[in-house]
């Protein structure tokens, strides 16, 4: 697979990632850890070499999955967690709030570093920003981390512009992920200018929003107990019938290049800058390699603009989070 860096850093990683969430949490019961291990090194195995964790995400089954998976592969992936979350204190699945305060950081890494089996954590994001704590102090926290050699490079979870500016002035950010798809394109406004000026790569979760642009969900789509697309305004029958028109069109495209409609969904992704690495989640080998196949798919100019012109025309509909947690973001 072709190879892109992160902004102006020196962190090169495969052009499409591996969204690694889904394997353990939000997405109905956890996978089958044996399974699981064996897509995560047939990943590899197809030239993937960006994986996406956190601490949260299980919480901590997903880091100590990856750990296992990838600790053959030691020096020849990426590894990404997060930190800035706090968990219940009685060990139960579910966080309680935030908590970047500096010396929760330093444990957070301390705990992932053993989880992931890895002498460094290659990127380490702020999960979502800490209103009570100046960001100037989380890009402290890891600078300290960095000049340890405990953590390689900084990165920034559904920040904004001016927080993103505040920390980069303190210590460099590598990469910002943040959702940015066909029907989430906010990133457009204040991001993707600001990360150009900065030398900052992109990192797009939900490429593929959540499994709706694969054209695989319809109205009709029920979802595990346990799947948080449940409470996701934009996954109710009604939104999802709405919102079939963008699935239309991806698949007319799609059609025309002898692709598929998530094959074009992260072309088009890759098409929109040179540091934009998406990453897409799956618990199955043949959607792994489906969406490996995205960054062989080319969009020629005609291409995009068609794509361009038929999106302005429809308007997605509902919110993309309920709002206690749209609240938690930055943009």
């Amino acid at each position: 697979m072709k190879k892109r860096t992160l902004g102006r850093s020196n962190l090169e990683v495969s052009a499409l990632g591996l969204g690694c969430m889904g394997m353990s949490f939000g997405y109905g019961p956890a996978a089958d850890k044996r399974e699981m291990i064996s897509l995560l090194r047939s990943a590899v195995d197809r030239g993937v070499t960006f994986f996406d964790t956190a601490e949260v995400y299980g919480p901590f089954t997903n880091e100590e999955l990856l750990g296992e998976a990838l600790s053959p592969f030691r020096g020849q992936v990426v590894i990404a967690t997060k930190f800035g979350f706090k968990l219940d204190p009685n060990g139960g699945p579910k966080w309680v709030g935030l908590d970047s305060r500096p010396q929760h950081i330093k444990q957070v890494a301390e705990a992932s570093l053993k989880r992931l089996r890895v002498d460094a954590i290659d990127l380490f994001y702020q999960h979502r920003v800490d209103p009570d704590v100046p960001i100037e102090e989380v890009a402290g926290a890891v600078k300290d981390l960095i000049r340890e050699g405990k953590v390689k490079h900084f990165g920034l979870s559904e920040a904004g512009a001016q927080t993103i500016r505040r920390a980069h002035a303190v210590q460099p950010v590598t990469a910002l992920q943040s959702e940015y798809s066909l029907w989430w394109r906010a990133p457009e406004r204040e991001l993707l200018p600001i990360l150009e000026e900065l030398g900052i790569g992109l990192v797009p979760f939900s490429p593929l929003g959540k499994g709706f642009l694969t054209g695989k969900i319809d109205g009709s789509t029920t979802f595990d107990s346990s799947d948080f697309r449940n409470v996701v305004p934009r996954f109710t029958p009604e939104a999802r019938k709405a919102n079939q028109a963008l699935v239309d069109l991806l698949g007319t495209i799609a059609h025309r290049k002898k692709a598929t409609p998530a094959q074009i969904a992260l072309a088009w992704l890759l098409s929109q800058k040179p540091w934009v690495v998406p990453i897409p989640g799956t618990r199955k080998l043949e959607r792994l390699e489906e969406n490996i196949g995205a960054a062989a798919v080319d969009l020629t100019a005609d291409d995009q603009r068609e794509i361009e012109r038929a999106a302005f025309k429809i308007t997605v509909q509902g919110d993309r989070y309920p709002e206690h947690l749209e609240r938690m973001t930055g943009l």
